[in-house]
């Protein structure tokens, strides 16, 4: 599989979402932040988000994003709350956990990297025209 085959799943019945705009954001995101590398995005439930949360990482309370060697999960229910609090809309919330995740999946945390990820972050956000980032909003 090459990157222009990076996969969105969705394992969420909702249908607020714009699932052929989202599928190639998120190609077009992963050819640009990580090249040449295969991924898959799972759009899913808090349900399921808790339980990869509780299995991988210890901890027992859906997340709204997880991001794994090659894969990133995201909550929708998490992005519709968020997306609600922050005056935004949902399609947007989601773009928003896509980025934070695969900045993740190219080697960046947050927790310990002095910055460079918040930077980098706010670069792509505003070059995407995308509201504040996850590490924005928790700085706040």
């Amino acid at each position: 599989m090459s990157s222009d085959e990076s996969l969105l799943l969705f394992r969420h019945r909702s249908r607020r979402v714009r699932r052929t705009e989202l599928r190639r954001f998120f190609a077009e995101l992963v050819r640009n932040l990580i090249p040449g590398r295969d991924v898959t995005c799972l759009i899913t439930t808090d349900r399921e988000l808790r339980g990869l949360n509780r299995k991988f990482r210890g901890e027992d309370y859906a997340t709204d994003v997880l991001s794994f060697s090659e894969d990133i999960a995201i909550s929708l229910d998490r992005a519709a709350e968020q997306a609600s609090e922050y005056g935004h809309s949902l399609d947007a919330e989601i773009r928003i956990l896509m980025l934070h995740g695969l900045l993740h999946l190219a080697g960046m945390d947050h927790h310990n990297d002095n910055g460079r990820m918040a930077a980098v972050e706010a670069r792509w956000r505003r070059k995407l025209g995308l509201p504040p980032s996850l590490i924005e909003r928790a700085r706040a």
